[in-house]
Order: C-alpha cells, then structure tokens, then sequence
C-alpha cells in the first residue's frame, strides 16, 4: 500500500518562459549598442577629388556638413542636372545656406561652438567652382570662416583625366 501513486499521462511538462524577457532585453540593448545610423541621404554625387595633404578631422570637433555636385539619376527629373546644393536631405539654394548654418549651430552643435564650428564642403570633384565661390561667399558673410574641403587620399595628379 504505498501512499504515492505515479501519473501515467504521456503530457510532457509546459515550458518555462521565466527567462524570456532577460533574453529579449538582452538582445535589445545588444543591438541598441552595436547598430549606427545614417545621418544624412546623399542626394548629390559624391565623387571627391584626390589630395596629398590630408588630415582627418577630430570627430569631437563640432561639424557642419554641406554637400555639392551634380544630383544622383533619380533626382535629375526634379531638379535637373545641374550642380545643386544639399542641406541635410533636401535640396537648397545656396541663399539659403546661412539659415541652415544657424540653425544647425543652434539645434546640433551648441551656441557656444560658434567660433570654433567647421564647415565641411563635401564638394564633387565634377562640381564647377563658380558654386563652390557661392557657397564661400554665404559663410563669409555670415563670419563662418573655418572650410574644410572633404577629398580622397592620393595624388592631386589623379584628378586630371
């Protein structure tokens, strides 16, 4: 007479789910950490010319980018194939490169960063200069006057064709 009596079901036991959410907050964080963002759609060619004296920027410098040259094939319908101006991930006019420069000054970098903030051109090596001195002429105006020419590392006599 035994007091404990076995279950003979063939029902296998539930499975336990207690370490489902450790594993899906562990994936979480993993790639919230590992995974980076685009910042910007490049709209306009972005074929640079070659320099031989090149440095790289300090990412902790603060940064204003302005991209130049001809639009990409999807774009040229729109707007054309002339060289254009890209602010962020629209197209621009280059009147409107001060508004732009402040608020980005304002909204990304910091006030404080005024005079110390870098422009980067990140001209196409196709793009006419006629743009380029337009685009400088707005920054003068406006006392930005830290450019930086983004360009490829090689030898200047690369850029001749």
């Amino acid at each position: 007479m035994s007091k404990f009596k076995k279950k003979k079901s063939g029902e296998l036991p539930p499975v336990s789910t207690a370490a489902l959410p450790d594993i899906v907050f562990m994936l979480l964080f993993f790639f919230m950490t590992v995974t980076t963002f685009k910042k910007d759609d490049y709209k306009v060619a972005q074929d640079f010319p070659y320099a031989d004296q090149v440095q790289k920027l300090d990412k902790n410098d603060p940064i204003i980018y302005i991209y130049a040259g001809k639009p990409h094939e999807r774009y040229q319908k729109e707007v054309g194939a002339q060289a254009k101006i890209q602010l962020n991930d629209k197209f621009a006019n280059v009147d409107e490169i001060k508004d732009y420069w402040f608020n980005t000054l304002n909204n990304d970098v910091g006030q404080e960063f005024r005079y110390v903030a870098i422009t980067a051109l990140k001209v196409d090596g196709e793009t006419n200069m006629g743009l380029v001195a337009d685009i400088k002429q707005q920054l003068r105006e406006i006392n930005a006057l830290k450019i930086n020419y983004t360009t490829r590392k090689g030898e200047a006599s690369q850029n001749y064709k």
